[in-house]
């Protein structure tokens, strides 16, 4: 047996639960049986869907944070009558966040409605105080979706007010919240539900899973047919589906035909599959979670405890595993702008449990006070790289990123870390999907979602300034000139390398439109 044991600055990665009174409890939970996260977080509030009698209804709360009491003055116990979000006449099934306003929010319902609200921090004032009554929460736009169910709404992660929703009627429908009256898009394909969507890190495309047991990719530009299809896991039960980040990878999870619980990932190109990895045999279905800083965290329905596990090289290493005896319902993840970097918190997880709300930091434990830029890579910013037209004419741009030590925004996409560039195990050849080529960015479309300015990284410790280097000989300078010329010239053959990537992945689309129009032609003649 080897003894080796493998380098990893994430080795000793553990969850910290805050205290009882920093979470909420006395939450009334929805009993839908459609399957989704419940719940939804933004850097200001949490969206959690709720048991209501006349029609559907969910809570906005605001963030409760591991590591201090909650805002506004609030008891950890809610009352029983508290401000809901009541204007879907079913059940809510989902809710999302808007990335580039903290205050705007989507909802989902089984009355074939997707509905925005935008939230006021005064109506959160008295809460509890005597004599105060909750007044409930109107929508800004009501979406008429589909004679069906809207299953799953998601915003998109560069254009602002753009949406993304899935129907009963096994379709996904991109919308423009500026004109709402028609779905812009409509993805097809799908012979059965819908049973989860993910953006890539660029927008420029869209990846399903399906209760027909396969994945789709889909390409905003290249119109509603999907550009990929592969087969996804064996059982028809509960797959869901996460882009790995910049990576051309994609991680699901799901169930064998042996109903043994699986995480596999895949290589977007072809939608190979790369590695798949047996878990467990418990029913409960599996939410993935991935951060950027290559970690995959997997949270089953009914279980107690969140995995989490390193990406490197296409393997998943097992770091650690947080224990709870108390089973979680739903969960998500803290957008990545708002830990406290201060703690060394690298990623938070908001487990709602039978009754309750908690939160969950993930931290590294480190001595030193000062910013550990080595874990806390760029993190998508509150700004949108596109307007919703500039989206629509075919335009993609990677996302503006914001530095969590001093709050700067940059455009263009993070570096590659080393990991992606190392050999693909995989069987089936297949060329690279890089990242889309950055485009000017524009401002963002004045409609529901205002920009919000990022939240200013106060709660972090002060960056300690750096020494002032002595200094140095001439020979030292002329040789710190020849490192600064290769730096830019690789700078600029990793552009060169990027555009001509994106132009294969233009080429493969145009490829696969034209074996998706002959497929169609070859059809209509048979018949």
């Amino acid at each position: 047996m080897s003894r080796f044991v493998r380098a990893s600055k994430y080795r000793h990665v553990f969850g910290q639960q805050g205290k009882k009174e920093y979470g909420y409890d006395n939450v009334k939970v929805t009993n839908s049986a459609w399957d989704t996260n419940i719940v939804a977080a933004s850097t200001r509030y949490i969206s959690l869907n709720w048991n209501a009698s006349g029609g559907g209804a969910f809570a906005i709360l605001p963030l409760p944070s591991p590591f201090a009491p909650l805002p506004h003055g609030l008891s950890s116990k809610l009352p029983d009558l508290i401000p809901l979000a009541r204007s879907h006449a079913g059940p809510v099934l989902d809710t999302d966040w808007s990335p580039f306003n903290d205050a705007v929010v989507a909802s989902a319902g089984e009355d074939g409605k997707a509905l925005i609200w935008s939230v006021e921090s005064s109506a959160f004032d008295g809460w509890g105080q005597d004599g105060w009554e909750p007044t409930d929460f109107d929508p800004v736009l009501r979406i008429d979706v589909s004679p069906r169910r809207v299953g799953h709404v998601l915003f998109h992660p560069t254009a602002n007010n753009v949406l993304a929703t899935s129907t009963g009627d096994h379709v996904v429908k991109l919308w423009d919240l500026a004109a709402p009256e028609h779905a812009k898009l409509v993805f097809g394909g799908h012979a059965d539900a819908i049973q989860s969507l993910a953006w890539n890190p660029s927008g420029s495309l869209l990846a399903t899973t399906c209760r027909d047991r396969k994945i789709r990719l889909f390409d905003p530009r290249a119109g509603g047919d999907p550009v990929r299809v592969g087969e996804g896991h064996g059982g028809i039960k509960g797959a869901r589906v996460v882009w790995m980040g910049d990576k051309d990878r994609l991680a699901t999870t799901g169930f064998s035909k042996m109903s043994d619980r699986q995480v596999a990932i895949w290589e977007t190109g072809s939608l190979a599959n790369v590695k798949t990895t047996t878990i467990d045999q418990t029913s409960g279905v599996l939410m993935p979670f991935w951060t950027d800083n290559n970690i995959l965290f997997l949270a089953g329905k009914g279980d107690g405890n969140i995995r989490y596990y390193e990406y490197e090289n296409d393997n998943l290493f097992p770091l650690a595993e947080y224990k709870s005896s108390e089973p979680q319902r739903g969960m998500c993840f803290l957008p990545r702008r708002g830990l406290s970097v201060s703690d060394c918190e690298i990623a938070r997880a908001y487990k709602v449990a039978a009754n309750s709300i908690e939160a969950i930091a993930f931290i590294v434990p480190r001595k030193s006070d000062s910013f550990q830029s080595d874990i806390y890579p760029p993190a998508p910013s509150a700004e949108p790289a596109l307007t919703a037209a500039e989206f629509f004419a075919g335009k993609t741009a990677p996302p503006k990123l914001v530095s969590l030590e001093d709050g700067s925004i940059s455009s263009g996409s993070a570096p590659l870390p080393v990991s992606a560039s190392a050999p693909t195990p995989t069987k089936t050849a297949s060329a690279p999907t890089p990242a889309p080529a950055p485009a000017p960015a524009p401002a963002p479309a004045p409609v529901i979602s205002v920009r919000e300015e990022p939240p200013s990284p106060a709660h972090k410790a002060e960056p300690t300034p750096e020494p002032r280097a002595p200094a140095r000989s001439q020979t030292a300078s002329s040789d710190d000139g020849a490192v600064a010329a290769l730096r830019e010239e690789n700078a600029r053959l990793t552009s060169e390398l990027r555009d001509a990537r994106e132009k294969i992945r233009n080429l493969e689309l145009q490829v696969e439109a034209v074996r998706a129009n002959a497929r169609k032609a070859a059809a209509l003649l048979d018949s």
